[in-house]
């Protein structure tokens, strides 16, 4: 049997579109003042119309309206509202207009405003792993690779890695802002109006730099949002990594960070655990932006133009991703910042495992031997060190010497952790003077946000 009930809920967007309120009635506004300003409805008329929406932004800003699902949509809930307001005039500001532009414009300036948040949120972050580097500049740790100790680095070089990473992201999100600044406003339901519209007036009251030159593309383009969806991925993606590593630094087997208490919580039956939740909820929250993501591309990769219904879909994923994203931003600044670096761990750690024998083999290479041979004779000394419960550093000159005889007192200085670590001094490398323009250029950076 039908089922009314089930078949509005089913259908009705209101339970979640309500955040777009302020967006709607600001394009509201802009409309209504360009149909004034265009002759279509009356000077008065206009004014009291833009007089009841400005009320209820007011009330939206209050979180003061009661949305209703006898309404399916944001936009019937507004004209509702502003109905209750003003009387029958309010049904004048639909003049001109279809629900497939207003949806349009209200999701471009949700999106726009989203990416400014978004962006400094990390810049947010950025400026603490800034400063946490500043700050741990003489630290060094184990540089990984197969999650093998490798060779070492600073710590800050490590956090900068991340830096960059983030400063990718900005810059997604600043491309994704640029397109979505075009405003859908004023074509219709799908092929424009008969009314004598000014689009470039409603553009330059909500500050579009430019319209939609097709009014088929303008009601149906939804790219701005599967870009935002995707560059949130490709964050999230990233933050993820960081909470793996957080994750494995905060285990007895690495013992590199110790999290404040805020940002981790006990075992419900073993008293000495102490569990990285916020990291892991991260790096598990990742999944939902990814889903929205081929959600979204599902949805939109066999609609024909224009609007079809299927385009309710593309709010819950990005109401989502915004508040999965932001508060995984925030959350990082916060447990990032506060954590404690266990430098003494991380440097013994850096020492191990022969991190310093690239440097061994360099060392007889800059001294005339083939590097494929260093490689060869080096590999042989590891293995007699790893039988021999022993060092590299440790070797006494005279048996290196039996091995090669370009090996010299000197070679001893060149295995030392924070020379391996300093000789890296090409641009972008781990060297501390290499690490320390890094720095220059990211707080600059950082500086510029501010």
């Amino acid at each position: 049997a039908d089922s009314l009930p089930l078949l509005q809920e089913y259908s009705n967007s209101i339970a979640f579109d309500w955040q777009l309120a302020p967006y709607d009635i600001r394009g509201s506004i802009a409309h209504v003042t360009m149909l004034g300003e265009c002759g279509i409805i009356s000077a008065a008329e206009s004014e009291q119309i833009r007089a009841g929406l400005e009320q209820l932004a007011q009330e939206a800003v209050e979180g003061k309206i009661a949305f209703s699902l006898e309404d399916e949509d944001v936009h019937m809930n507004v004209e509702r509202l502003l109905h209750e307001k003003i009387g029958p005039v309010a049904g004048k500001l639909h003049t001109a207009r279809s629900r497939n532009d207003q949806v349009a414009l209200d999701m471009h300036l949700y999106v726009r405003e989203q990416c400014s948040n978004v962006i400094s949120d990390i810049s947010a972050f950025q400026k603490v792993l800034v400063t946490l580097a500043e700050k741990h500049l003489e630290v060094i740790m184990p540089g990984y690779t197969h999650l093998q100790r490798a060779q070492p680095i600073l710590f800050a070089h490590h956090l900068l890695a991340y830096f960059w990473m983030l400063e990718r992201d900005c810059g997604r999100f600043s491309d994704c802002q640029k397109r979505a600044n075009q405003s859908p406003l004023g074509a219709g339901a799908l092929a424009g109006t008969t009314f004598p519209i000014n689009r470039k007036r409603t553009a330059e009251l909500l500050e579009f730099p430019s319209v939609y030159p097709n009014s088929l593309d303008a009601v149906s383009d939804r790219d701005f949002v599967v870009e935002f969806i995707s560059a949130a991925a490709l964050t999230m993606t990233h933050l993820s990594r960081f909470c793996e590593e957080i994750v494995l630094w905060t285990s007895g087997e690495f013992r590199f960070l110790r999290l404040r208490d805020t940002y981790s919580t006990g075992s419900s039956i073993m008293p000495q655990k102490k569990n990285p939740d916020h990291a892991e909820l991260i790096r598990g929250k990742s999944g939902r932006v990814f889903g929205a993501l081929i959600s979204l591309l599902t949805t939109l990769k066999g609609l024909p133009l224009a609007y079809n219904k299927d385009m309710q879909e593309d709010k819950e994923g990005i109401f989502d991703t915004v508040k999965t994203l932001r508060g995984a931003l925030q959350i990082m600044a916060g447990m990032v910042e506060t954590a404690e670096v266990r430098s003494a761990q991380m440097r013994a750690a850096a020492g191990a495992d022969f991190s310093n024998a690239t440097d061994m083999a360099d060392y007889l290479a800059a001294r005339g031997m083939p590097f494929r041979e260093a490689h060869e004779v080096v590999a042989k000394l590891v293995a007699h060190c790893a039988e021999n419960n022993t060092e590299l550093i440790k070797l006494p000159l005279e048996f290196l010497k039996k091995r090669s005889q370009l090996f010299a007192e000197d070679v001893f200085q060149a295995l030392e952790v924070q020379h391996v670590v300093d000789r890296r001094i090409s641009e972008g490398g781990t060297g501390t003077s290499a690490v320390k323009q890094q720095l220059l250029s990211a707080r600059e950076l950082v500086s510029k946000k501010s």
